[in-house]
């Protein structure tokens, strides 16, 4: 089985690499692992054309459809992002948006394989978790448009930098003994 754990933020190093690399690390020992960074794609934004809607196919031809390749091997997705004003970061806004021909919104729509599960992990510098609960409904209702299961989340308060990770390690290693 593979998993995909997808660093949702642009920055490489930061708190949400950390996590990421702890995340791959942890799953690694039960599944083939692929982690892949936001930022090493590159993709226009959403036009809002809706020829989608009829063709199931984006008349952008992009790395989208590579990112949306690694989605369809993965039979675990854990998407970790941090807090940009209170929702995901806009290039993974971005990247959502440019899915709608993979979403259940309407038909065709170009269905990935069934049986994917889905887990949300996500950050934020400041001490208020009613903010990573609104990042975790963007991501799970993301995966609930492209018929991922949604299968386990969690939220981290006051983290900036990577070391501020390193108190929060034994947690996310149990988080991701479930997955």
């Amino acid at each position: 089985m593979k998993a995909l754990v997808i660093n949702c933020s642009p920055v490489k190093t930061g708190a949400t690499a950390e996590i990421v690399k702890i995340i791959s690390s942890c799953l690694s020992s039960k599944y083939e692992t692929k982690s892949v960074c936001i930022d090493d794609y590159h993709f226009s934004f959403c036009r809002g054309c809706r020829r989608c809607h009829t063709t199931a196919r984006c008349i952008q031809h992009d790395d989208v459809d590579l990112l949306m390749e690694e989605f369809e091997k993965a039979d675990v997705i854990v998407s970790v992002a941090p807090s940009y004003w209170a929702d995901v970061p806009g290039q993974f806004k971005a990247f959502i948006d440019r899915c709608t021909p993979w979403c259940n919104t309407h038909e065709p729509y170009a269905h990935l394989s069934p049986g994917k599960k889905g887990y949300a992990v996500v950050l934020r510098t400041g001490p208020n978790m009613k903010e990573c609960e609104r990042l975790i409904s963007t991501i799970e209702h993301f995966y609930g448009h492209l018929e991922i299961e949604c299968s386990g989340h969690i939220g981290f308060v006051s983290v900036e930098y990577k070391e501020d990770v390193i108190p929060h390690a034994e947690e996310i290693k149990a988080f991701t003994s479930q997955i």
